[in-house]
């Protein structure tokens, strides 16, 4: 896929890899942003690109097909349900299991 610039570079990685969530982010203010639309967030960012891991890149409209809330309160919210999401999607290969396996931990 073409991308509007390259996950690796300065726009999508600020010179070093960085991976899903954090990329998601940093696109972020956390004074300015929220309440944030779940779907104007997505229609703004929609073709960029989003490392996941070394060999995996997606775009932020795939993430976001799997997104529920339509609004986040805050970036903690956001952080939860865009992982939520992230988990749902598959595009997360790695599940901590603690003490209890059923409880998913982020």
């Amino acid at each position: 896929m073409d991308w509007p610039h390259d996950p690796d570079g300065e726009e999508g990685s600020e010179g070093g890899r960085k991976y899903g969530l954090a990329i998601l982010a940093k696109k972020l203010d956390e004074d300015e942003d929220f309440p944030l639309s779940s779907e104007e967030f997505a229609e703004e960012h929609a073709d960029e690109p989003i490392r996941i891991n070394y060999k995996s890149v997606v775009s932020v409209a795939d993430i976001f097909e799997h997104v529920e809330p339509a609004e986040y309160e805050t970036i903690v919210n956001f952080h939860r349900g865009v992982g939520a999401a992230m988990r749902s999607g598959g595009f997360w290969d790695y599940h901590p299991v603690g003490e209890n396996p059923e409880k998913k931990r982020a």
